[in-house]
């Protein structure tokens, strides 16, 4: 099984850019499971997408237009969503915020082909 290492420090885990005003962190995972936070500025997209992948997330930070098949609600801090898997999604911040996103199994697209991984 390759997981990620067993702890990761907000200070030392790097911030990739994903889009214009969209930023993320990818923190622990295996082949089952990954943790990701998503830093936004006002008015960055989460651009309308779908996966294969089951999804759930929180609202750390922030206000946003959610967008979730047919439906659009609004969101804010201490908010939570599911996404069930090949559902069109996506999000426009409406005011600088964080999204903490789990999904199941992990998005190994969302890792660096160099990523060092820890191997049990």
């Amino acid at each position: 099984m390759i997981q990620s290492n067993l702890f990761q420090h907000g200070d030392s885990t790097e911030w990739q850019t994903v889009g214009e005003g969209v930023q993320r962190q990818v923190f622990g995972y295996d082949d089952k499971l990954m943790m990701v936070k998503v830093k936004f500025t006002k008015g960055a997209c989460g651009t309308l997408h779908s996966h294969a992948h089951s999804q759930v997330s929180y609202v750390e930070s922030g206000v946003f237009e959610m967008t979730l098949g047919e439906t659009v609600k609004i969101i804010r801090k201490g908010d939570g969503y599911y996404v069930p898997p090949f559902t069109i999604h996506g999000c426009v911040c409406l005011e600088d915020g964080m999204l903490v996103d789990g999904f199941s199994p992990a998005r190994w697209d969302f890792l660096p082909a160099d990523t060092e991984q820890y191997t049990l």
